[in-house]
């Protein structure tokens, strides 16, 4: 259909030129030589319009000789009898030539200006249309949808990446990714943020398609806009399942603080009237009051947890030593330990062990770890309490020769209810204690974690913030 149109309009020019000189030649002797070369003139510029310099350049050579041969003396002659003919034949074929070329460059920058002002178009239409989508899904639809309707293409569309990210670009290269001047049919673009992809766009025709470097620069700039969309649904994802989970946490909490306040009376109900009936003989009776104290420890936790979650426990530090802590926590557990040893160890070498803490909260915390030692240790291995000052903060270590915990449970070993695989299956805890210790930590400035006892065991480490005292104050604190 091109060449038929590119041999008409030859064909037409040709027959135009061919026309104007039959009617200038019969008005030769009226016409004055420059009227002809404007004449030629304008038809090779119109010639350049139409057909572009292939048509403009031969016609301007063609009336080159036609001026010569019949409108120059001598007449029927490609000769010039003067030296300005030579002259004004040569002027006619250069403005011609220039001219020529001039029209053709203005029109490429005209076309030029046409796809920018396209291109600008098409991005401007894909703000308007993803700023008015409401939904991340919704706005990914009409990027497509801009992409489809600027190329040109039947169908497209844009799917996140479900492999491996590494290897999805070399994956969807291998199908043929469109270039300028290139047909193509079906091509898959990955689509990638920050050398990531994140999914991959899908353009098809039912026809083979020839990109030109406008639609492949809008190609280009889009399928950027196109990753940042996939990546946007990614997240908004992410968010509403964080927020599913936040909203699920929250609703646990307030079903197992109302739950386990509802279970307070009854259970106390049950241990009186267990040890009412051991009082009457019955044997059974142990054994009930054993596990009524066993729900009300566990309740006593559920409770804990959701005020600490609720922000019902304040600190309140205060100027205490660490002596003080040590000596009260190992005489608050000394019933746990029967005949098994335990070895309290202060660090003398180091600065006055005073320190800004709770005493009852880290009390508390230091009475977890050593009941968890107790309970995970054999009975001929020893339990150390250790405590030293470490830069700005008081240490106190819990150290015990059990069997340790798994790597893989390590980074969720203070996670609520958190059970280690290794554990029997009734071991008469949920899970509690140890969240509950890190964040009576936390609440005033420290921090407990944990870490492997060398040959076997584990060491929890208990961080207060510390104390600088001159001597006459430690005095007086003493």
């Amino acid at each position: 259909m091109v060449g038929r149109r590119a041999v008409a309009t030859w064909i037409a020019w040709i027959a135009l030129m061919a026309a104007a000189t039959v009617v200038m030649v019969q008005m030769r002797d009226a016409m004055d030589q420059v009227h002809v070369i404007l004449v030629y003139l304008l038809l090779v510029l119109g010639a350049s319009t139409a057909g572009g310099r292939l048509l403009a350049i031969p016609l301007a050579c063609a009336g080159f000789l036609l001026i010569d041969f019949y409108f120059q003396s001598p007449f029927g002659s490609i000769t010039a009898g003067k030296t300005l003919d030579w002259v004004a034949l040569a002027s006619f074929l250069v403005t011609a030539i220039v001219a020529t070329h001039l029209l053709a460059r203005a029109q490429a920058e005209a076309e030029e200006a046409d796809r920018r002002a396209v291109e600008i178009a098409s991005l401007a239409r894909l703000g308007s249309e993803t700023l008015s989508a409401g939904r991340a899904e919704d706005a990914l639809a009409r990027i497509a949808e801009v992409i489809q309707t600027t190329l040109g293409m039947s169908e497209c569309s844009i799917t996140p990446w479900d492999g491996d990210p590494t290897t999805a670009a070399s994956s969807v290269a291998a199908t043929g990714i469109p270039s300028a001047g290139h047909k193509v049919q079906r091509a898959l673009i990955p689509l990638s943020v920050q050398g990531r992809v994140v999914g991959v766009l899908r353009i098809a025709n039912a026809a083979p398609v020839t990109l030109d470097p406008a639609q492949r620069r809008f190609l280009d700039a889009i399928t950027y806009y196109a990753a940042l969309g996939v990546d946007r649904v990614r997240l908004v994802a992410e968010a509403e399942h964080a927020e599913a989970l936040r909203e699920a946490d929250r609703l646990k909490d307030i079903v197992l603080a109302s739950v386990s306040h509802d279970l307070r009376t009854p259970l106390t109900t049950i241990k009186a009237l267990a040890q009412s009936e051991a009082m009457q003989g019955n044997k059974s009776a142990a054994a009930i009051e054993e596990q009524a104290d066993r729900l009300t420890r566990l309740v006593s936790d559920l409770l804990d947890l959701s005020r600490l979650k609720g922000g019902g426990y304040s600190a309140i530090p205060e100027l205490n030593t660490a002596e003080d802590l040590i000596g009260a926590a190992v005489r608050q557990t000394r019933g746990l330990f029967g005949d098994r040893p335990l070895r309290t160890v202060i660090d003398l070498r180091s600065p006055a062990l005073v320190g800004h803490f709770d005493f009852s909260q880290s009390l508390r915390v230091l009475c977890n770890l050593l009941e968890n030692a107790v309970r995970y240790s054999p009975v001929a291995g020893s339990i150390e309490l250790a405590a030293r000052r470490e830069n700005g903060s008081l240490v106190f270590t819990v150290s015990d020769r059990g069997p340790g915990i798994d790597e893989q449970d390590i980074v969720r070993v203070f996670e609520p209810f958190y059970r280690a695989r290794s554990a029997a299956p009734d071991a008469g805890r949920a899970g509690l204690g140890l969240s509950i210790a890190r964040t009576l930590a936390e609440i005033q400035g420290g921090s407990l974690s944990y870490e492997p006892r060398p040959d076997g065991g584990s060491v929890f480490s208990l961080r207060l913030p510390a104390t600088e005292l001159r001597a006459d104050a430690l005095e007086q604190t003493a």
